[in-house]
């Protein structure tokens, strides 16, 4: 079916107790959410969505959008206001702007930032679980701030990807990979002092980023070294993926940036 106009709207949302982006049978999830409240803004109006791309169950977004298809010319404010009516507390619709119908929000060509929030040591106050992980025990944050760096740059991932499809390419880019303290997300019930692994690329494989928290929190722990890390980022890597896994909730895809304008 074509549709007569095509929107980029941009969203918000906490995923904590959602099973992820991707429409499924028997869960709660992102996009079902999401077309469930545009339905009751259109009414008997047909319209179609897709999503700049999946996320896991309980991943978060600061920023993240929508493509639009409709048939009926919308006016910016009043969508806004009316479809934010209608979505529950964890979703926020925050800009919207029509696109040309050659544009794909999936293919288009984009960056994108991810950060995980986590704190380590003292367990935190249960509030702040749908927001940062906390590993129970003393990290040398300062050797996982020089070993995240070791992911910046080309390399190959094959052993930070799970399940990837006969035609995966495994060989990225990572233009930005660094552990800072956190001063973006705050609250009275967050730990005194809390860090955050920020990421930024072109694009990213399946629980490519999750991996990479892993063998950090590993690497933290006294488990593995920086040769370990570099090695593993080798073309003649085992080609097996790693073993631990960091939780999902502490992962938020902070921002997205089109090349184009759209203007």
């Amino acid at each position: 079916m074509k549709y007569s106009y095509s929107y980029l709207v941009g969203i918000q949302f906490l995923g904590f107790r959602f099973s992820g982006w991707q429409k499924q049978t028997n869960a709660k999830t992102l996009h079902e959410m999401v077309d469930k409240s545009l339905s009751y803004v259109f009414k008997e109006v047909v319209f179609k969505t897709i999503g700049v791309g999946r996320t896991d169950a309980k991943v978060s977004a600061n920023t993240y959008y929508i493509q639009l298809f409709v048939d009926i010319e919308l006016e910016e404010k009043l969508f806004l206001s009316s479809l934010n009516s209608n979505f529950s507390p964890d979703f926020r619709a925050v800009s919207f702007k029509k696109v040309p119908h050659s544009f794909n929000v999936i293919n288009a060509p984009k960056v994108k930032e991810y950060h995980y929030y986590f704190s380590f040591g003292q367990k935190n106050h249960p509030f702040a679980a749908p927001f940062m992980v906390n590993i129970d025990q003393i990290l040398d944050i300062d050797a996982m701030m020089t070993a995240a760096k070791l992911f910046e740059g080309e390399h190959y991932f094959h052993k930070y990807c799970t399940r990837p499809s006969e035609n995966t390419i495994f060989k990225r880019v990572i233009d930005v990979c660094e552990i800072v303290e956190n001063t973006i997300l705050t609250a009275n019930f967050f730990p005194e002092k809390s860090y955050i692994l920020k990421v930024k690329g072109k694009g990213f494989l399946r629980y490519q980023i999750r991996l990479i928290m892993a063998t950090l929190f590993e690497l933290g722990k006294g488990n593995c070294d920086f040769n370990f890390i570099e090695a593993s980022l080798q073309e003649d890597n085992d080609r097996l993926f790693m073993r631990h896994n960091a939780p999902s909730s502490g992962l938020q895809l902070f921002d997205v940036q089109f090349y184009d304008s759209f203007d």
